[in-house]
C-alpha cells in the first residue's frame, strides 16, 4: 500500500522544485511544481508498489516544466518596475538560476535531472533520449560551464583554483548513478 500522498509531497517537494527551477527558472517554477504534483496525485493510485517514487516524480516534473516553459514563451511578461536592490545572497542564487537557464537545453535538462533531481544517468538518458554516456557528458559539460561562470563572478584567482582542486574539474568520473 502506498504511503499518504502528503508524505510524498513532503519528502520529494524540494527535489521537484529544484528540477522545475532548473528547467523554467525561478519565476515559473512554482507553477511547474504544482502541475507536477497534480498530475502525480491523479496517477498515484495506479503507481506500481515497487516503483522509484522520486524518479517517477522527477520525470513528471521535467515534462510539466517543459509544458510551462512552452506556455510562457507564448505570453508577454509585463514588468511595472524593477526591484530596488536584491540582497547579495539572493542575488547569487538568482545568478545561479540565470546561469542554469542559459545552458543549452540538453545540458540544462541533464544537470536538472541528475544533479538536482537525483536520477541515475541511465534514467536521464531515457528521459532525454540517448545513451547514459551522452547524458553523463551533457551533465558534465553543463556543470563545467556553471563552474566557469561562477569563477568569473568570484573573480577567478586563487579561490577559484582552490575550489577546482577541492571539487574536481566538473566531470563525474565513474559516477554511474
Amino acid at each position: 500500500m502506498h504511503p499518504p500522498f502528503e508524505d510524498v509531497v513532503r519528502a520529494h517537494g524540494a527535489t521537484v522544485l529544484r528540477v522545475c527551477r532548473a528547467v523554467v527558472g525561478v519565476h515559473d517554477a512554482q507553477d511547474a511544481w504544482a502541475e507536477t504534483f497534480l498530475a502525480a496525485l491523479r496517477a498515484w493510485p495506479t503507481l506500481d508498489e515497487g516503483a522509484n517514487v522520486e524518479a517517477w516524480l522527477v520525470t513528471i516534473a521535467h515534462r510539466k516544466a517543459i509544458d510551462v516553459w512552452r506556455a510562457t514563451r507564448r505570453r508577454a511578461v509585463p514588468v511595472a518596475e524593477l526591484p530596488e536592490r536584491v540582497d547579495a545572497g539572493e542575488g547569487r542564487d538568482l545568478d545561479l538560476w540565470a546561469a542554469i537557464a542559459r545552458l543549452p537545453d540538453r545540458q540544462r535538462h541533464a544537470v536538472a535531472l541528475h544533479h538536482l533531481g537525483g536520477l541515475p544517468y541511465a534514467e536521464v538518458a531515457d528521459v532525454l533520449g540517448g545513451t547514459p554516456a551522452a547524458a553523463r557528458r551533457a551533465a558534465a559539460d553543463g556543470i563545467a560551464t556553471l563552474r566557469r561562470t561562477s569563477l568569473r563572478w568570484a573573480g577567478g584567482g586563487d579561490e577559484g583554483r582552490q575550489d577546482r582542486e577541492r571539487h574536481g574539474d566538473g566531470h563525474d568520473e565513474g559516477d554511474e548513478r
